[in-house]
Order: structure tokens, then C-alpha cells, then sequence
């Protein structure tokens, strides 16, 4: 027999393994050849995997102690690759109006939230869409005025692209009719020039100047409470897109108390001020629970509310062609700096001129080549099919969101008609291309279950396996593709894959046991799957039944 591979300690005349052997599971975890499939998993004191086989690894570590897995299914922890942990904590302490069937079912939520909060001082909230509403026009001032006129109220709209203001915000901000929009922005009126109450993307900016700043303790609130909801997920690492320099300061003390449960990969949320805060990039900190070796810039709005950039004009909207956040010129001088400070950059681009402006971007900036530093499109939704190959050329990650297409897919091709459809949410032809797709939902945009974007990247229904057969299903991943888009290429986006992303000998035992087999299960019951327990670094951090 091989020597084993495993330490003892002596303590109180016990022999105690160092080694933790979980035996009796239907594992599963990307590699780079494809699918591994084991039944056993080995790992470390330490918390990096050993190994994983058969059981005649029961044997090679005979002295380890054993965890029987009962029959349960295991698979890596998922990470989402693209998300706002802030935001969602922060959801579940403010006012979220997400899924208000209709506009008075928002207004009474806002009215309910002001009697049971008197004295907060400034209303704040998130979740509210226009498209989900029998009538799909965005509200106005008038209607929050009718049951709050005395304090200001800010809804951000379910994408983060659009606010909804009362008067008395309108006020405070000095919007009025004379009021200019701002590059990048846009102030809704109507035929008088009256402002609605509606602020698209920059113009959002004109009031959020006046909108008190959350306190540290906020934001470590805020952050413990989105911990607390992602753990039970399944979801054992986040890209965190658009973080500030205080925000990276309460996440390296998190650590610094170990605290931080789960990994985060932070994305700073520019290239001026956050940027030259930090310097240098915070690399594998708290002991592998944080990098923040990234920055996040937008290049354009979002396509429910009209502000994706587009090449042509929206076929709904004939004369909006979206918003351009940035020149040409602008965006390259971001790129190329963040990059010449060894930071990655991802870029929000939604509209397929949004996306030819990044890649034009990291072309230049790149010189043509591929970088080291992976330079990422953040939702690369609509794509001009000229531009898809031009991804893996470039080595740009695809950084994308499956639960998009099926929350969408009620407008998308209202937006941009049946042709430039083909180059929307276009997971197959990205990864046929030769690209890299890293998933994740864009909580608090949508839910954060990474199952409900399993289901949706293979299946390309929403949760109520409509439309029957599928939404462009020439363009759904297979269960191998999804998985691996959750695990290792999520890894692979943050220069994590020799870390973290699949159970393989010297890295993170990060995993998770769910209660049915993700590869057999019936395709429409992939998102009912439920997280049993979530092991982060061979320790348990959750397990169902115990909250």
C-alpha cells in the first residue's frame, strides 16, 4: 500500500485524522477534459481537496474520518459570475417592489412601507418593472404623490437603469422643466416638458447627489444579509460588480474577522476615484476569500427601459437609438488604464453598439491580441453576429445571465425585431466561436437562485416551462455547458481556475449536496432542485433544516 497521505494529532490520548473522507454521493464537477464523475471525495485540515474516485479511496486514506453522504448528490459550489451583494442586501431592509403585478399594487406596497416607517427620511427601494403591468408605461410622480408627498421616495426600476422619483424628490434634485439631460441620461417628459418622475441611467445621477450615503454599518448589514441568503443557494463564490472603495474596506475587514462565508471577487466600480483609492489589486486576501482585482464601466443602458446603445434604430422606437454612456475615446482611456494598473476590466454593454464599443475598446487597448489580465463584456446581450467572433479573437470573457433571456424574451424581440434577435442571448454561438460564457443572474436584478439560470440556460423556458418547447433553443447550452459556465469558467473569469471552480486535487473543497441529480432529473424540474448543505473550504457553512 502507498504511504497514506494523511497527519495525525495526539490530543487527550485521541488519535484524531486530519483528513475528511465523504463517501456514499453521486459527485460531478467540471474539468477540463469534460465531466468527472466520482463517488467519493477526499479532502484536507486545511480544506483543499485530496482527492476524488471510487471507493477504493476509503482505503488509501483508511485512518480519515468519514462523512456518509447517504446517497445524496454532490456538485462544486457555484459561483455566480455577475451579481450586486450590497444591493440585495440592502433589498431585504427597503422597500421591494419587485413582482408588484401591477402599477397599484406598487403604489400600495410604497404606501404600506411610509405608514410602517415614519421616520425614515428618505424612501428608498428597488424591484418595480413596467413591462410586467397590464398597461406598460412608466409611472409618474402623480402616483407616488397620491400616497407619499411629504418626503422624498427613489425606486431604482428591476434592472438598476431607471428610477422613479416623487415630487418632492424632483424637488430637492432641482429638476424641472428647463433641466437638461445629462450624456448618457435621459429625464422622461411629456409633450409640455414636464418631467414624469422617470430618470434613465445618468440621469439617475442628478439625484442620487442627494440621497443620504448608506453608513459602514449599513453596508456590513447589508452584506452579512445578502451572506446569509446566497449560503442556502448553493452559491459559494460572487463577482461583486461595481463595488466602492468603502464597500472594499468593510469586505476586507469581513475577512479580516472571518466573517466573509463565501468568496468574492469584487469589481470596482470605475476607473477614477475607486481605482486610484486602491492602487494595486487585493489578491487571494482572508485566506483566499477575496480579490478585488477588477473595475466595472458601462458602456450603455438596459433594453427594457430603451437605453441599450444600438446600432439601428429600436424597431418600437424609431427614433431611440439608446444611450451611449461613453466616446469611444473615453472607454479606451478607462481600459487601458485599469489595465496598465493590472486590474481586469468588465464592461456593462447590452446593446450590440454597446458591445462593438467595448470590443473596439479592448482591441485597441489589447493591440489586437489576447491579454492575461481576461477582459470581460458584462450581459453581452445583443451582439451584431459580425462582432460574436471577435470574443474569443480577443480573449474576452462573455459574461452573461441565462434568467435574462427568459425575463426578456416578452419584449426583446419587440425591441430589436426578428433579425438582430439572432445575435441575442447568443450562448451557442459565443462558445461555438470559441469564447468563454461565465454565468450568473445579476441578483438583485433577478433572483439569485443559480438553479432558476441552470434551468433557464438549458432549457431557455421560465419557470413556467413557457413558451412550450423553448425560446430560441437552437441557442440553449447543454447540462455539461451550464454547469461548467457556474463552476469552472467562473473561475477561470477571475483567474481563479487553479483555486477554485472544480473539485480537483489542490484546490478549494468547495462544494455543495442537493437533493437530486442535476444531470437525470427531468430538464423542467432542474431549478426545484434544493440545497442540502454548502461546504466552503472543507468546512459546513449551511446546512437545511438547521437555520
Amino acid at each position: 500500500m502507498r504511504p497514506y497521505l494523511f497527519l495525525v494529532l495526539l490530543l487527550a490520548g485521541r488519535v484524531l485524522a486530519v483528513e475528511t473522507v465523504l463517501h456514499n454521493v453521486t459527485g460531478y464537477t467540471s474539468t477540463k477534459a469534460g465531466i468527472n464523475e466520482f463517488s467519493v471525495l477526499v479532502f484536507a485540515e486545511d480544506g483543499k481537496v485530496l482527492a476524488t474516485g471510487g471507493p477504493e479511496l476509503l482505503n488509501d486514506y483508511a485512518a480519515a474520518e468519514r462523512i456518509d453522504g447517504e446517497g445524496r448528490y454532490l456538485l462544486p459550489g457555484l459561483t455566480d459570475a455577475h451579481a450586486h451583494v450590497e444591493n440585495l442586501g440592502f433589498l431585504a431592509i427597503t422597500l421591494d417592489l419587485a413582482g408588484t403585478p401591477a402599477l397599484a399594487d406598487a403604489v400600495q406596497r410604497i404606501a404600506d412601507y411610509a405608514i410602517a416607517n415614519p421616520h425614515v427620511d428618505w424612501i428608498e427601494g428597488r424591484g418595480w418593472n413596467q413591462v410586467l403591468w397590464p398597461v406598460k408605461e412608466f409611472p409618474t410622480a402623480a402616483d407616488i404623490d397620491s400616497v407619499v408627498s411629504n418626503r422624498p421616495v427613489w425606486l431604482r426600476r428591476i434592472d438598476g437603469h431607471a428610477s422613479w422619483a416623487n415630487t418632492a424628490t424632483l424637488q430637492l434634485a432641482g429638476i424641472d422643466d428647463d433641466t437638461l439631460d445629462p450624456v448618457g441620461g435621459k429625464i422622461l417628459r411629456v409633450e409640455n416638458g414636464h418631467a414624469t418622475g422617470v430618470l434613465i441611467d445618468r440621469a439617475m445621477d442628478l439625484v442620487t447627489k442627494h440621497v443620504p450615503a448608506p453608513t459602514r454599518t449599513d453596508i456590513r448589514t447589508a452584506v452579512l444579509e445578502a451572506i446569509a441568503t446566497l449560503l442556502p443557494l448553493g452559491i459559494t463564490g460572487v463577482h461583486d460588480t461595481g463595488i466602492d472603495i468603502g464597500t472594499a474596506g468593510v469586505y476586507m475587514a469581513l475577512a479580516d474577522d472571518a466573517a466573509l462565508r463565501l468568496r468574492i471577487y469584487a469589481m470596482l466600480a470605475d476607473a477614477g476615484d475607486n481605482l486610484n483609492a486602491l492602487g494595486t489589486p487585493v489578491i487571494a486576501y482572508g485566506n483566499d476569500h477575496l480579490d478585488i482585482r477588477s473595475v466595472k464601466i458601462y458602456a450603455d443602458g438596459a433594453l427594457g427601459s430603451r437605453g441599450a446603445a444600438l446600432l439601428e434604430p429600436y424597431s418600437d422606437d424609431t427614433e431611440n437609438r439608446g444611450l451611449p454612456f461613453v466616446t469611444a475615446d473615453e472607454l479606451f482611456r478607462a481600459v487601458d488604464k485599469a489595465n496598465r494598473m493590472g486590474f481586469q476590466v468588465g464592461v456593462h454593454a447590452i446593446g450590440d453598439r454597446g458591445n462593438r464599443l467595448v470590443l473596439d475598446a479592448f482591441e485597441r487597448a489589447q493591440n489586437g491580441q489576447p491579454l492575461p489580465l481576461r477582459n470581460r463584456v458584462e450581459h453581452a446581450q445583443i451582439i451584431d453576429l459580425d462582432d460574436i467572433p471577435r470574443f474569443a479573437a480577443l480573449g474576452v470573457i462573455a459574461s452573461m445571465q441565462p434568467t435574462h433571456a427568459t425575463s426578456d424574451m416578452n419584449m426583446a424581440e419587440d425591441r430589436i425585431g426578428a433579425e438582430r434577435i439572432k445575435g441575442g442571448y447568443a450562448w451557442q454561438r459565443l462558445l461555438r466561436s470559441g469564447a468563454v460564457i461565465a454565468s450568473g443572474s445579476d441578483f438583485p436584478v433577478e433572483l439569485p437562485n443559480p438553479f432558476h439560470g441552470l434551468y433557464a440556460a438549458v432549457s431557455r423556458q421560465d419557470r413556467s416551462s413557457l413558451p412550450d418547447g423553448g425560446w430560441y433553443t437552437s441557442e440553449a447550452m447543454s447540462r455539461e455547458q451550464a454547469l461548467h459556465s457556474f463552476t469552472l469558467a467562473a473561475a477561470y473569469a477571475a483567474h481563479q481556475e487553479d483555486r477554485l471552480g472544480s473539485l480537483e486535487a489542490g484546490k478549494w473543497a468547495d462544494f455543495i449536496l442537493v437533493d437530486r441529480d442535476y444531470f437525470k432529473v427531468p430538464t423542467n424540474q432542474i431549478d426545484d432542485i434544493l440545497v442540502l448543505e454548502t461546504w466552503v473550504g472543507g468546512k459546513r457553512v449551511y446546512r437545511r433544516g438547521s437555520e
